[in-house]
């Protein structure tokens, strides 16, 4: 049975900074559970696999029933039974409360973190598959119970025609297909196998004009494999990183998982690495492809991309860039006198490489780089001591639930939960239900703030500060994020105030401090607030972003979200430290207020990019604007807000929206935070 382990570490190549406080690790243990335990695991999974083309995500039950054990739920008062409005009362409404924190604190890991899902995206557990296929560790990774988990995910998350989506909700695309369908080939299963749906995958590949049609990131992975060539696949040389910083287009300019992900296939493509080409690998290049393999116009299909996954259309001027780079710059510098030139550009991408893995603990920014980081790290050394330390943390990013196994969209979302879930708690009044959880919660806030700056010089690494920000996840991913440091402050400034024999000792007031000279030094100059950097280029570099299938990935653009965060965090902290850097927090908070009033839309809406989407978005919005004073009365993007969140409810009371708003730009409401916007 699988069991979840958190905070723990369990390999001598592993490196961490705080005891690996906020590490989630699943491991399967023959000897777990009971067998009524593993009857219901059984039936959850089955229960899943019916309903999976309707309900698409998890309960996290695995977690859930374990959590049961560890943590037995304590006596709960009666359920409140509301029949008519008068029923709401001070006292039902306080037992409501009492009961969901007593529950809540049955899914509290020790470390003080709430553990759970993060998975979604579907083509991030082929980059893994595909890496440690090529690097031969496939085997030593990942056991037969891990890859039977990770079968049943692919199989449970397969559309009804066939195909794969980008993620567990979206229409199939070749992209999602190919790169699923190949993962479970690898992983052992038959071109006939899965009771047909193998088949029907294979037939929707066929039927929509065969594996050359899939976009720029799966030809990488399958020219990678040694199932596409190389030359069917527009340059990505790894000479833009010698380039002079004052540049635009310099790749140190660009949003840091954008950059990260660019940085190691360069290295890649530079290299022309291709896998062994074993008996699965030839099969697979009959498989894919509506023509024979060696009849293959790879000119032609540079530029080829399925319609179903024709997100952002290659402008005029990029085929021209592709199409120069490819006939003219390429030959040039794959022989001398140019190949100097290609050496001297792969060894720079490498120690950038290297530093990030090792800044990372070799967890890395993300899932993409670090499959792409560890391949990276074998071709350069196959018997590397960067390699070896890569294999571990291979875990981290795994995660087991009643559909299968998942490769998570990051290696997980510690900090971010508990931030949100002890200001919740504390906004109870519920001290001494909430204290014991509290404590935990303020020992993981505490232990998961970065306090020094990357080592060397952070303009030479493209690296911002860091000192004081908090991370998304764990200290030892330790990338800052603007909202996620401001989270993390307001939670801890909010813990300060409360008895310390209850929550324990407050984080001292320097590293408040800190938290806020970060939050000040990221502060663009239109007032709003980006994700991990500043604002770095400009918004016409966009033109230049080869990912047919993402949109807006190049810079690192202002965002409500982060902005209001921010806004809010500062206000926290001026409340209990006002004489801290006023002028300066005070001049922030004015710019990043008109920010948020400008950037506002004409239908009082605010659109969201980290979450879904317009009701995520104006909730950020207007708690922002609530945050500097401003309430309905006094301000009229509040008001605006407000008649736009009335003009989505639904008849039955409640709120909805669909993940489209996000892909669409447009609103497509189907309950929410609209709650918290109205309480103001």
């Amino acid at each position: 049975m699988w069991k979840l382990k958190n905070a723990e570490g369990g390999s001598s190549w592993l490196q961490t900074l705080n005891n690996h406080v906020g590490r989630q690790v699943w491991e399967f243990d023959l000897k777990a559970g009971t067998s009524e335990d593993h009857l219901d695991v059984e039936k959850a999974r089955a229960d899943f696999n019916d309903k999976r083309f309707i309900q698409h995500h998890s309960a996290d039950f695995l977690m859930r029933l374990q959590f049961a054990r560890e943590n037995p739920l304590s006596p709960l008062p009666p359920q409140v039974k509301i029949e008519s409005a008068n029923d709401i009362t001070e006292e039902a409404i306080q037992t409501t409360l009492m009961r969901a924190v007593r529950f809540y604190a049955t899914i509290q890991a020790h470390d003080g973190h709430w553990p759970g899902d993060y998975g979604g995206p579907m083509f991030l557990m082929p980059g893994l598959v595909i890496v440690l296929y090529v690097t031969g560790a496939l085997n030593a990774v990942l056991s037969e119970m891990h890859k039977k988990e990770i079968c049943r995910y692919l199989y449970n998350h397969q559309n009804e025609d066939g195909g794969w989506g980008l993620h567990i909700e979206g229409h199939s695309t070749m992209f999602g297909t190919v790169l699923n369908y190949v993962t479970l080939r690898l992983l052992g299963q038959a071109p006939d196998g899965g009771q047909g749906t193998m088949e029907k995958g294979r037939a929707w590949i066929l039927d929509h004009g065969g594996a050359t049609a899939i976009p720029s990131w799966g030809k990488m992975w399958l020219s990678v494999l040694g199932v596409f060539d190389w030359i069917g696949n527009n340059p990505l040389p790894p000479e833009i990183w010698l380039l002079p910083y004052f540049f635009p287009i310099h790749p140190g300019r660009m949003w840091c998982h954008c950059r990260m992900v660019y940085l190691p296939m360069s290295y890649l493509y530079g290299r022309r690495f291709v896998g062994p080409l074993t008996r699965i690998i030839m099969s697979l290049r009959e498989e894919l492809y509506t023509v024979p393999y060696e009849k293959i116009d790879w000119n032609q299909a540079r530029n080829m991309c399925a319609k179903e996954d024709l997100y952002y259309p290659h402008p005029l001027i990029q085929d021209i860039l592709w199409g120069t780079l490819h006939k003219v710059v390429e030959p040039a510098l794959m022989h001398w006198p140019g190949s100097m030139l290609r050496e001297r550009a792969l060894q720079s991408v490498m120690k950038h490489v290297h530093y990030e893995d090792e800044n990372t603990h070799y967890i890395c920014i993300g899932p993409v780089n670090k499959v792409l980081n560890m391949l990276c790290c074998w071709v350069e050394d196959s018997n590397s001591e960067a390699f070896k330390r890569h294999l571990p943390r291979i875990l981290d990013y795994l995660w087991v639930a009643e559909d299968g196994m998942k490769m998570q969209g990051y290696n997980g979302s510690q900090l971010w939960d508990t931030a949100f879930a002890t200001q919740a708690l504390i906004s109870t009044d519920l001290l001494d239900d909430c204290g014991p959880m509290l404590k935990k919660a303020h020992m993981y806030i505490e232990r998961s703030q970065v306090i020094e700056d990357c080592p060397g010089d952070l303009n030479f690494w493209y690296r911002h500060i860091s000192k004081g920000a908090w991370p998304f996840s764990t200290r030892d991913h330790g990338w800052p994020i603007s909202d996620c440091s401001s989270e993390g402050l307001k939670a801890a400034l909010a813990l300060s105030q409360l008895p310390q024999d209850i929550v324990g000792k407050p984080i001292p007031s320097q590293r408040f401090f800190d938290s806020v000279s970060f939050m000040l030094s990221m502060q663009n100059n239109d007032g709003g607030f980006a994700t991990y950097e500043l604002t770095r280029s400009y918004p016409w570099l966009e033109i230049i972003n080869p990912a047919e299938t993402f949109g807006d990935i190049v810079i690192d653009y202002s965002y409500v979200e982060c902005t209001s965060a921010v806004i809010q965090a500062l206000v926290a902290f001026k409340k209990l430290y006002p004489e801290h850097q006023c002028k300066e927090i005070e001049a922030c908070i004015s710019k990043a207020t008109r920010y948020i009033e400008n950037i506002q839309r004409h239908d009082g809406s605010w659109y969201g990019s980290w979450g879904v989407c317009f009701t995520y978005g104006t909730w950020f919005g207007v708690l922002g604007l609530v945050a500097t004073g401003k309430t309905y009365q006094n301000c009229s993007n509040i008001r605006n807000a407000c008649e736009f969140l009335l003009s989505k409810q639904l008849p039955s009371g409640g709120w909805g929206e669909s993940y489209l708003s996000c892909q669409d730009k447009v609103n497509f409401f189907v309950v929410s935070f609209f709650i918290l916007s109205f309480y103001f």
